[in-house]
């Protein structure tokens, strides 16, 4: 008999197949003597660094900006000098290599969990590089993706980033994790390569090895012991979504002709391929074509992640104006540096915190650093005069009037005419309507308001559940800041995750919100389900979305047209 297992959906789409799971950790073996230390710690050093050579190499070969900074910071990571110093301390006590790597990676890993916010994030790298540094050392192959020789859904404690950026379309049909949440790595990485997924599903350490089951990524739903035929079935019913992807072209708008912009969330110009073009007024457009209307979020951090010096004026104006040309419709909505200590840059030299995710990160960073956002508006400025366009900015983390005002007036003095705020605080969505008077335009962040909103950090497995993007809290919060944008006669987009979902899409634009950005995978189906629903339905699902008292409630009483 089958039986469904929940989870978080994080990438939708349905697929089904057999499980293959993947290979453990290596184990490690029973304490061995040291009798060199200095030659001990040689061969721990050789294995840290082959770790960050192979790391290196993966993201010289990822596939986008995006995946590249993600192994760029995993290897700086395994680079980490407090991290070989730990090793070696351990060494000198009389341990061997390999326990001396995995008992420093599992200290810096309750350093990191106990910080909370971007560091948590960060343990399942450090798990990555405990397995493929101790591999290395005892001369074990390093954990990767099984390859069976056929179609297989993947089935995870976790995923390295190492791992996710690897993952082949063509061959795994959908992921499965024990792990992980909305915005971890893997997360974002599946949602990237179009992959059905679900993550913190409990009992997927339970399912076993063959095991024919059914993944549907939107509802974060797991059906264990479907059978070969079932499988079948669900998979031709996702190779004909697969065809029918795309025939709708042209801009996002409901059924009934109300515009909704559909726009890409990027990292740098790299992540704009030639096929992200503007739609033709026809929406005449081939089938490769993304048919994206523009960026609605430009994450100019990955210009400056892992760097210990900050890029000089010259660089930033450099990769600025590469995304401005490139841009589908010369439309670019620009975030400006999105750090701090909950996303740590060296070059910045702020101070640890106790709580990363309440302190000094985003626009604060300016508070101590001004000159950083300083030099970031120049250049911005200055690549808007070289190509002759008007991208519109944006600052993270802005939570008051003050804030908003002081960031609009800095930018406004350099000639940028458009001047927006991230909402991912709540004390910025309940004042959105003063927010709107100082300011040209707003942006919710989904993830980090849900955060905040929720009292829950972003990798917490035990609380994934309240990170879910259905949340009618959340969407009282989305609804209240598209109704300020309505009064204003100003714009209010939603470039967090959640605008990926193709049937909550219908529900933001329901309450109001009036651009979705996404990743490029993301832009067909929900151009698609708006196109089935009209205004009015959308708004029907709204008030069924902020009436549900759980996500899984508004999720089953919200049917999608066809």
């Amino acid at each position: 008999m089958a039986e469904t297992l929940s989870g978080l959906g994080v990438s939708p789409g349905r697929a089904a197949g057999r499980v293959c799971r993947m290979a453990g950790p290596p184990e490690l073996p029973a304490p061995s003597p040291v009798t060199d230390a200095d030659a001990e710690l040689g061969r721990a050093m050789n294995a840290l660094r082959a770790t960050v050579f192979e790391l290196e190499a993966r993201a010289e070969k990822a596939p986008d900006a995006e995946a590249r900074a993600i192994l760029e910071a995993q290897s700086f990571i395994a680079d980490d000098p407090g991290l070989h110093e730990s090793v070696e301390t351990n060494i000198r006590s009389g341990k061997d290599a390999a326990h001396a790597i995995d008992e420093a990676c599992a200290h810096h890993r309750r350093a990191l969990l106990a910080a909370g916010g971007y560091f948590a994030e960060r343990a399942a790298d450090l798990d990555d590089i405990r397995n493929r540094a101790v591999a290395s050392v005892l001369g074990l192959p390093v954990p990767g993706l099984p390859d069976p020789g056929h179609p297989f859904v993947l089935v995870a404690a976790d995923l390295s980033p190492a791992d996710t950026v690897n993952l082949d379309p063509g061959t795994v049909l959908a992921l499965v994790t024990e792990k992980g949440g909305p915005t971890s790595h893997t997360a974002i990485l599946a949602r990237a390569r179009g992959l059905p997924a679900v993550v913190a599903c409990r009992g997927a350490g339970d399912i076993g090895e063959g095991t024919w089951v059914a993944v549907d990524g939107l509802r974060g739903e797991v059906e264990v012991g479907i059978g070969e035929e079932a499988a079948a079935g669900i998979q031709r019913r996702a190779e004909a979504d697969r065809r029918r992807a795309g025939t709708v072209r042209g801009p996002g708008r409901t059924s009934d002709g109300h515009p909704v912009k559909l726009l890409l969330n990027i990292g740098s110009a790299a992540d704009l391929a030639p096929r992200d073009r503007a739609p033709s007024p026809e929406g005449a457009q081939g089938p490769e074509g993304v048919d994206a209307e523009g960026v609605g979020l430009f994450r100019t951090e990955f210009l400056f992640l892992d760097r210990r010096e900050e890029p000089d004026r010259e660089e930033q104006v450099a990769a600025y104006a590469a995304v401005l040309r490139a841009a589908p419709g010369g439309h670019v909505v620009v975030r400006t540096l999105d750090a701090g200590t909950d996303k740590p840059l060296p070059f910045l030299g702020l101070a640890e915190e106790t709580n990363p995710a309440l302190g000094v990160r985003g626009l604060r960073v300016s508070r101590v650093r001004p000159e950083v956002l300083d030099t970031q508006l120049d250049a911005i400025a200055e690549a808007a005069r070289e190509t002759g366009t008007e991208p519109w900015v944006m600052a993270p983390m802005v939570t008051t009037v003050a804030e908003a005002a002081d960031f609009a007036g800095r930018a406004r003095a350099r000639g940028i005419a458009r001047v927006g705020a991230m909402i991912e605080v709540p004390a910025a969505a309940l004042r959105a309507g003063r927010l709107l008077e100082e300011l040209d335009f707003l942006s919710i962040g989904t993830n980090d308001l849900s955060q905040y909103t929720f009292a829950s950090d972003r990798q917490h497995g035990e609380l994934a559940d309240l990170l879910d993007p259905w949340q009618a809290a959340l969407l009282q919060l989305i609804a209240d800041c598209a109704a300020a944008g309505r009064a204003a006669g100003k714009p209010v987009g939603v470039c967090g995750e959640a605008a990926a979902d193709p049937l909550l899409a219908t529900v933001l634009v329901g309450l109001g919100v009036t651009s979705l950005s996404m990743s490029a995978p993301g832009i067909s189906p929900v151009r698609e389900s708006l196109a089935a629903h009209s205004l009015e339905r959308c708004r029907d699902n709204a008030r069924i979305a902020l009436a549900a008292d759980d996500p899984g409630q508004a999720r089953k009483a919200i049917v999608p047209d066809r």
